[in-house]
């Protein structure tokens, strides 16, 4: 257990994801007048906690091992992997689950006043669709960099211990 203790990159990243996980509930507050307790559980929000890990990792790497390590160019290509994909892939995948949640919506709506009932099974569409989809998924660029910002910040912070 001590092995890992000593290993300052580990608890750097580490680190700066929980304390990114638990910014979020002030800062939504802060940004969106809710309270909303399980935003620190959620995948998406101000800041990216998946930037803060990676590039806290990475900062972390390259204070031990040398910024021209190919540790740190390893760390940083797969940061700036991961950052791509919180701001492209998994937003739109977002935008889209808020979209379908109202086509979803609107479809109960309609089938409410049809009184549909599927043919499978005398299941409501209701039952078939179970929850609504998941909405916050990705990141704004914005959160992406607040998260990067943050990792770094975390990392020299951290480093201050080892």
């Amino acid at each position: 257990m001590t092995v890992l203790l000593d290993n300052y990159p580990l608890i750097s990243a580490l680190v700066a994801m929980l304390l990114a996980q638990l910014v979020k509930f002030p800062i939504n507050f802060i940004l969106n007048h809710k309270i909303d307790p399980m935003i620190i559980f959620s995948n998406g929000g101000m800041p990216s906690s998946h930037s803060a890990f990676v590039s806290s990792l990475t900062t972390a790497i390259g204070i031990e091992y040398g910024f021209n390590s190919p540790f740190f160019a390893i760390s940083t290509v797969f940061s700036l992997i991961t950052m791509w994909d919180a701001t492209g892939v998994r937003y739109q995948a977002s935008k889209h689950a808020q979209a379908l949640n109202v086509l979803i919506q609107d479809f109960h709506q309609l089938v409410e006043h049809v009184k549909y009932k599927s043919k499978r099974n005398n299941v409501t569409f209701r039952e078939l669709l179970g929850n609504p989809l998941k909405e916050l998924l990705g990141h704004k660029p914005f959160e992406v960099l607040m998260g990067l910002l943050f990792g770094i910040l975390v990392a020299l912070f951290v480093g201050t211990w080892y």
